[in-house]
């Protein structure tokens, strides 16, 4: 099983953050006060599975309480950073609508015509309302970062991996939006690489490296998780890509097959892209959209051209090169028991 985050003081820690945003915003009127109330919603319900990495990741490493204390706002931080996406996300796929409510973007919309505003000013509202949120939430997730109780070339490592985690996330989602408009469909190396980008960096490497940072780890201990852990990072993006076309509702938490509806390319497409069966896949993913009967056409479609069987062989070959490195002597035997626990956990969510 994936580790969940299921110490106390960590919800404290996020709490302590997001009643710090609302503290600074009340000051500053009632809209901005609605934004951090906003905010505090949609930082809630989530899996935490970034901070239970940063703290899973530091009990592997440490050989002392050291850095306890910093590895509790480290955690947080990434979770207001995974909030912070997940926000921008949804004003980038023009989303009003989370976990079925309003997001900040839907309420501020909601707000917009209260006031009187036409659907193009409570469009614009809603946008700006989810872009500064995200903006906010970046910002909190630096500053815990910045001020977490540790010596200053620690502060300096994390603050080095939080930046990088951004950087090349951004780079991921551009690419991905890219990908998705271009005429010419994107190579399989495309697409891996942006799901590479998009997810494995800042929900798997900088989490596991920032625990193992705090815990004291050296510098090839470093070097082995962060490859291991890019790995996972990638395996778990491929199997949500395999979810989001053969997954069921209770997985997806939507209807069966949302990501062939919204004709996403992914690096499944990608393989089957490259069978013989290329046309039939295009027409039948053009069609996917229309309902039930059109996507259980494309999900034929693909599992005939071979792409979910090879798929799920190389998300198979990923997590066995994890598990190799689970035994490289530079980590302690924490550690390894770490990453194979994360890649058992990862082929257990394979559909």
């Amino acid at each position: 099983m994936i580790p969940a985050a299921t110490d106390p003081r960590l919800q404290i820690a996020i709490d302590g953050a997001l009643a710090r945003i609302r503290d600074r915003a009340v000051e500053l009127g009632p809209a901005f006060g609605a934004l951090a109330d906003a905010i505090t919603r949609a930082a809630h319900g989530g899996k935490r599975l970034r901070p239970a990495l940063v703290t899973a990741s530091f009990d592997a490493f440490r050989t002392d309480d050291a850095n306890a204390s910093a590895a509790l706002s480290v955690a947080a931080a990434f979770e207001l950073l995974h909030t912070a996406f997940v926000v921008h996300d949804d004003v980038i796929d023009h989303d009003t609508m989370r976990r079925g409510v309003p997001n900040i973007g839907g309420e501020f919309r909601l707000r917009a015509q209260d006031g009187g505003a036409d659907a193009e000013g409570a469009a614009l509202l809603g946008d700006a309302a989810a872009i500064l949120a995200g903006d906010i939430l970046l910002h909190e997730a630096f500053r815990l970062v910045a001020m977490a109780h540790t010596d200053d070339a620690t502060r300096d490592r994390l603050l080095t991996l939080l930046d990088d985690a951004i950087v090349v996330s951004a780079a991921g989602e551009l690419a991905d939006v890219e990908n998705s408009v271009a005429m010419r469909h994107p190579s399989r190396g495309a697409t891996l690489d942006t799901a590479f980008n998009k997810t494995a960096v800042y929900s798997f490497r900088a989490p596991l490296q920032a625990g193992a940072v705090l815990g004291g780890a050296d510098a090839e201990a470093l070097r082995v998780l962060g490859d291991a852990a890019g790995r996972l990072g990638l395996a778990f993006q491929l199997v949500d890509d395999l979810i989001g076309a053969f997954g069921t509702t209770q997985q997806t938490g939507r209807d069966t097959g949302p990501d062939l509806r919204e004709n996403k390319r992914t690096p499944l497409v990608a393989l089957a892209r490259e069978s013989a069966s290329a046309g039939r896949v295009d027409e039948a993913l053009a069609l996917a959209r229309t309902g039930p009967v059109a996507v259980r056409e494309a999900q034929s479609v693909l599992e005939s051209s071979g792409a979910r069987e090879r798929m799920v062989a190389l998300v198979t070959e990923t997590l066995a090169s994890v598990r190799t490195a689970a035994d490289d002597p530079a980590l302690p035997a924490r550690a390894g028991v770490l990453l194979r626990t994360l890649a058992d956990g990862i082929e257990a969510r394979i559909p």
